[in-house]
């Protein structure tokens, strides 16, 4: 028998203990990608072509290739953390959901890890 109320026996356990924290890091990052995303539609608007020649020296301007990698970083964690939800929401098996989850984050980190060694082997001219 316990003297504990209900509340103080759950209090700091479970999902409420980090709910914020994920809650503010989709916020945040959905917040960063509206600059970021506008930004990248108006310079391509902007560019008098969409050839290779055109974006692979768009891309080696030094701002340029770091504001790109920046999206695909923010842009990979936003649909991590999204994804993430929607497991932990619809995936009710607890093996499944953490086979699930750890596939995900070794793809989310795939794509951005892909995404930036693009931007930086345009960026440097190593492209083929």
């Amino acid at each position: 028998m316990s003297l504990r109320s209900p509340l103080g026996r759950v209090l700091g356990q479970g999902a409420a203990r980090g709910g914020v924290r994920h809650w503010w890091e989709q916020r945040l990052t959905s917040l960063a990608l509206v600059p970021l995303t506008v930004w990248f539609v108006v310079s391509l608007l902007t560019l008098p072509s969409l050839g290779y020649a055109t974006l692979s020296a768009w891309m080696s301007q030094s701002w340029t290739a770091l504001l790109l990698i920046l999206l695909v970083l923010v842009s990979a964690w936003h649909s991590q953390l999204g994804l993430r939800v929607v497991v932990e929401d619809y995936v009710h098996d607890a093996g499944a959901r953490t086979l699930t989850l750890v596939l995900l984050g070794f793809l989310h980190v795939l794509v951005a890890t892909a995404g930036v060694f693009a931007v930086l082997r345009v960026a440097f001219g190593t492209a083929a």
